[in-house]
């Protein structure tokens, strides 16, 4: 099996919720919630993805070739790439079941795991969506991140503590789940979160905890009052608020306002390694990737995971080559350039 192949497999078993487009920038997608797309105009969803194809990289070649290192290491543990499956959930909301929660979480988990990088993992109205991904994060020695929606703190403790048992080495939570209205709906509803009240869940586990959900220096500063260990600069890939800033357009200042205080993880609209390039140069230290993971799973399972994830990481290194970059840490803002 080769990526392309696990392409043509995902839009048959997709169609009509997934058209696997050519560009996957949200177009064809939009207004499509429950589903795949962003909510109201799609506008947040495609400013992500446009916002970057207008970052372009400085190429350099002249100089002392010292091969590339695409190792992090984050949570205590060496990845071989700043490369993570963004948390999804909800097979049966978003998906129609064309797979079942189990067998897609379990794709994700392990497909990341055999390409040295990792999973987040979702939540949702339906207990199946944080339930399923226990065993197989159990499976990979606890090498992924369960994320929970903000509920009310006790159940976020009980949650909290599911994820410990099964040795997950971080846990996270989307705070900007807090718009969901399918939660309210079902009788589950979310809340926004006081620092106090994040304060409290940080101080609760002994494991990372981050916070997923950060759109404004404003906000990252009060995210950092918290003592979590880091946070996600995400507007939950459009689907909870139209019309907002694209994720890598805020990161600089993001970046800026927080500092080396909490470890920057962005997501939105990052589709190639290329993408990942841009977005650490930018102030990221790790990304998140979600749509694109989705369509490797249904069309591949842990295999069509690999295969994206590996993809991902030649074309990182293929870029940093020709940037002069040997490490991620030489990925600096220098290395691109943002045309208006």
């Amino acid at each position: 099996m080769d990526y392309n192949e696990v392409l043509e497999r995902a839009r048959e078993r997709l169609a009509p919720h997934c058209l696997v487009c050519k560009e996957c920038n949200g177009i064809a997608c939009r207004g499509k919630v429950p589903g795949v797309g962003a909510k109201g105009t799609g506008n947040s969803f495609i400013r992500n993805y446009e916002y970057l194809s207008n970052v372009k990289v400085e190429m350099d070649t002249i100089y002392e070739y010292k091969g590339q290192d695409t190792s992090i290491e984050l949570f205590g543990h060496t990845f071989k790439a700043p490369i993570f499956a963004a948390p999804i959930g909800g097979m049966r909301f978003n998906y129609d079941d064309r797979i079942s929660e189990l067998d897609y979480i379990t794709a994700v988990v392990t497909g990341t795991v055999m390409a040295g990088c990792a999973a987040f993992t979702g939540d949702g109205a339906d207990d199946i969506c944080f339930l399923a991904p226990l065993e197989p994060i159990k499976s990979v020695n606890g090498l992924a991140v369960p994320t929970l929606k903000p509920w009310k703190n006790d159940k976020v403790f009980e949650k909290i503590k599911m994820a410990e048992e099964v040795g997950a080495m971080a846990v996270a939570m989307d705070i900007d789940s807090a718009g969901l209205i399918h939660l309210a709906k079902s009788g589950k509803p979310v809340f926004s979160k006081t620092v106090e009240e994040l304060k409290e869940i940080a101080a609760y586990t002994k494991l990372p905890f981050i916070i997923k959900g950060i759109m404004s220096a404003k906000v990252a500063e009060k995210a950092a009052l918290t003592g979590a260990y880091g946070i996600v600069v995400s507007n939950h890939g459009g689907r909870v608020l139209d019309n907002t800033p694209a994720t890598c357009e805020v990161l600089p200042e993001i970046k800026q306002a927080v500092g080396d205080r909490v470890k920057v993880f962005v997501d939105g609209g990052i589709r190639t390694g290329a993408d990942v390039f841009k977005a650490l140069a930018l102030g990221a230290d790790a990304v998140l990737i979600g749509r694109p993971y989705a369509v490797a799973a249904f069309g591949g399972g842990a295999e069509g995971v690999r295969l994206y994830t590996e993809k991902l990481m030649y074309e990182l290194k293929e870029t940093m080559i020709m940037t002069g970059c040997a490490d991620l840490g030489d990925i600096t803002f220098d290395k691109v350039r943002i045309i208006k």
